[in-house]
This record gives structure tokens, C-alpha cells and sequence, in this order.
């Protein structure tokens, strides 16, 4: 019998693009046939500092939105300043994924599981060989566009 698990990952999903989909459908064939996918949505002020600008859509939009992909199962706004300790306690995740490019959370994250002898499985989900491939590329061509016209 296949396992089932509660999978967790995280993002700003500040314009959902084709690499998002792919990563999430990703962290959900993590979860199993029966396995739940839990999205934290960086709040607006963590897009702020960790993007330096401000988000497209605001993150009750981008909770609205992440909803609506099959692959999710839940949507939560994650919190300001960022706490590992209450996601994981509301949560109670089997695995944690992080995309391909959130390295510096990751390795934060992992550092908190260790100093406090938390055991959860983390891993990295691999990148897509999609384009755009982030956000950030589709604000470029959106600009580039806007440039031609």
C-alpha cells in the first residue's frame, strides 16, 4: 500500500506561469494518490524583501488563484517575519519541497529542523526546462512587449 503524505512547499507565485504548474504537480506525485499539497503564499512583505519589489497581485489573489490548480490542496499566507515554527505546527508536514532557486530558504529551514532535532524530509524539486522559467522572465517579456508597441 502507497503511502500517503502531506507535502509543503513554498513560493511567491506572483505571476503563475507553466514552471509553477510543473513544480507543483511535482510536490503533489511527492504526496502519493492520496497525499495532500499544502502552499504557503509569501506574504506581501516578504516578496518585498526577498524580490525588492513590490507583488503583481497582492497574496490574498495569489491564495485565490493557487486554489483553483488541481494539484493544490490547501493555500496558506505565510507569515511576517517568516516563522518555520508555526507553518510546520499548523501544518505537520511528512516532506517539505523547495523549488530548484529557493536555496537560501532551504538551507534556513534545514538549519532550523537541526538545531531543534525536528525530522522532516526535505526536498529539492528539480527545474523545468520551460520558458519563461520564472516571474521575473515574464516581466521581462511583458516589458519587452510593451516596448514594441
Amino acid at each position: 500500500m502507497v503511502k500517503s503524505r502531506t507535502v509543503l512547499t513554498t513560493g511567491a507565485f506572483d505571476i503563475l506561469h507553466l514552471g509553477h504548474m510543473l513544480m507543483l504537480k511535482d510536490a503533489k506525485k511527492l504526496a502519493g494518490p492520496r497525499g495532500k499539497l499544502v502552499v504557503v503564499v509569501a506574504s506581501d512583505k516578504t516578496v518585498r524583501r526577498n524580490k525588492g519589489r513590490s507583488p503583481i497581485f497582492g497574496a490574498r489573489e495569489r491564495r485565490r488563484m493557487l486554489q483553483f490548480l488541481k494539484p493544490v490542496d490547501e493555500v496558506l499566507i505565510g507569515y511576517d517575519p517568516v516563522s518555520f515554527e508555526k507553518i510546520l505546527k499548523k501544518v505537520r508536514p511528512d516532506i517539505v519541497a523547495f523549488g530548484y532557486d529557493q536555496r537560501r530558504i532551504r538551507d534556513q529551514f534545514m538549519r532550523f529542523c537541526r538545531e531543534r532535532k525536528i525530522k522532516v524530509r526535505v526536498v529539492t524539486l528539480r527545474k523545468h526546462s520551460v520558458n519563461p522559467v520564472s516571474s521575473s522572465d515574464v516581466v521581462k517579456r511583458v516589458l519587452r512587449l510593451g516596448k514594441r508597441v
